[in-house]
């Protein structure tokens, strides 16, 4: 790794959330009364830059000073939405010089349908110009940053196609990053299906650090990481085990919400649990494994411990979880760790 790289970019899904919460799930050809919309951000990379940008914004007995690098590396459609996360990510700083457009399709849109009575959370998802988003689209000779993140795997059809040599187009594209002296990070969607040995697994050779919550890092071996609901030690230690076997260079992070679990390549690990929330605080979850990844991308780029990481993921998660939206009730790296002196930590599961 050179060591003149510093700062982080986002590369993958680009998403536009259009939230709408209703009074109630509809039977099909009856009515239900939305009661509040909002646009929100949505994917990885989007919502992760945002909280990174924010997690870096000036705080109480902190002035502002030099800042993480951040770049944005995408495919979007010539549409209202594409224009607003260039405006975004434009008010945050981000340098979007790769973050492409595309006249054959729109950009990725997901309608997000909220029941107020029950908070239950319906997704109506357009893959858009995500499925558009091949390696030529990746500038690898022109990134600065120290570490890309890529995602999400299995939601990005052209990265998710077979390659004769790696496995997957993903699989190449993070060879290329790490021969440019690149670290490079994945995270793949919760996708109900058989597809993760063959999409996934590939990526892992190439793959510095794996950060997945637990149904993506148990389904990628074919594990079962919380049987009966509730978190199995000994299959998460298993499983974060066999992820780093399968290549992951450095780092495998798993989260949950009761807390989070890291293991490394030289056999060091570490339960963080999350904070106890009082009745009332959740407001949506759509964003909180984002925001988690963005703590710990924010503690592995400033070479953290990893105590300090996990303790900022976990805080992340938790100040994503007080709005519907994916990214709005984000806020400076200060603020967010005052929560884990407001609110006590969960019981530990190890």
């Amino acid at each position: 790794m050179s060591s003149e790289r510093r700062g982080i970019a986002g590369a993958g899904n680009w998403i536009i959330d259009h939230v709408y919460i209703c009074d109630r799930w509809p039977r099909e050809e009856t009515l239900s009364n939305v009661l509040e919309e909002s646009r929100g951000t949505g994917g990885a990379p989007y919502n992760g830059l945002v909280d990174l940008a924010k997690f870096d914004e000036p705080g109480p007995g902190r002035k502002a000073g030099p800042r993480i690098p951040l770049e944005a590396i995408g495919l979007t459609g010539r549409d209202a939405d594409g224009e607003f996360i260039r405006r975004n990510m434009a008010e945050l700083g981000v340098d979007a010089a790769a973050l492409s457009t595309t006249g054959a399709a729109p950009t990725s849109y997901t309608l997000v349908i909220v029941a107020k009575e029950t908070g239950r959370r319906t997704f109506f998802h357009n893959r858009g110009a995500n499925a558009h988003f091949g390696p030529e689209h990746v500038p690898v000779d022109k990134i600065k940053a120290r570490l890309v993140h890529l995602a999400y795997l299995l939601l990005l059809d052209r990265m998710d196609e077979p390659d004769e040599q790696f496995g997957t187009v993903a699989a190449r594209l993070l060879k290329r990053l790490q021969d440019a002296g690149i670290e490079t990070s994945i995270d793949v969607v919760s996708e109900d299906s058989q597809r993760f040995p063959r999409i996934v697994k590939p990526a892992l050779k190439y793959a510095d650090y794996a950060i997945l919550n637990e149904l993506e890092a148990g389904r990628t071996p074919g594990r079962d990481l919380k049987p009966n609901d509730k978190p199995d030690p000994k299959a998460i230690r298993a499983a974060a085990e066999e992820l780093l076997h399968l290549g992951v260079k450095r780092l495998v992070c798993i989260h949950m919400p009761e807390g989070g679990y890291v293991r490394t390549a030289d056999g060091q690990e570490l339960w963080q649990p999350s904070l106890q929330l009082p009745p009332g605080y959740i407001r949506g979850g759509a964003g909180a494994g984002d925001a988690f990844c963005a703590g710990m991308l924010y503690g592995i780029h400033e070479q953290w411990d990893l105590v300090r990481s996990l303790k900022l993921a976990v805080a992340a998660a938790t100040v994503c979880l007080a709005d519907p939206t994916c990214t709005a009730s984000m806020c400076s790296l200060e603020r967010t760790m005052q929560l884990t002196a407001k609110f006590p930590y969960q019981a530990s599961v190890f």
